[in-house]
């Protein structure tokens, strides 16, 4: 599926003047399209904890707070870097926050009584392997082309230590 996206995404808009900004446009696009994608059950997924356990739904919440912050910069940075413009940036950004409360609304109107953790965890799972195409195929090429070898891996390995100890520490 992130390889149709890819396939269909515009290299870069025409007033993009060098390859380089084509090619941080078309990350920070492709980004904003996954990450919608990606926070679209985010947010199904934060309405169903809350609307069980608001214990539980509060420390998802801030979970899903705190990593939607590097998500923002993802999309931000590139479309900023390759339009200067903030405005499109925060613009992109924002389209793509939206998602999440929109997968609540829906998930509270429509689907409440269909969800299980079997459907989440297919949906989890198949936006994890879009999240790690864009990756792997888009931002850690063009980080390299830009000479930051040793701070993508060790932005790799730190989300790697990140994770298990974020798990550890919210119980």
């Amino acid at each position: 599926m992130a390889m149709l996206i890819d396939e269909f995404i515009p290299e870069a808009p025409r007033k993009v003047p060098s390859e380089k900004a084509g090619k941080l446009y078309r990350i920070g696009f492709v980004s904003m399209i996954a990450l919608m994608i990606h926070n679209f059950p985010e947010g199904i997924a934060t309405f169903v904890s809350s609307y069980d356990n608001i214990t539980l739904g509060s420390t998802i919440t801030l979970a899903i707070a705190l990593h939607n912050i590097p998500e923002g910069i993802s999309i931000a940075m590139p479309i900023y870097y390759s339009t200067g413009s903030k405005a499109k940036a925060f613009k992109y950004t924002f389209i793509s926050g939206l998602a999440e409360p929109v997968g609540a609304l829906l998930a509270f109107l429509f689907l409440r009584p269909f969800i299980n953790d079997i459907i989440l965890s297919v949906i989890f799972a198949t936006l994890t392997g879009i999240m790690l195409y864009i990756s792997f195929a888009e931002l850690i090429p063009t980080s390299r082309q830009y000479g930051y070898d040793k701070v993508y891996l060790f932005s790799i390995f730190l989300g790697i230590c990140i994770i298990p100890l974020s798990h550890v520490l919210m119980g």
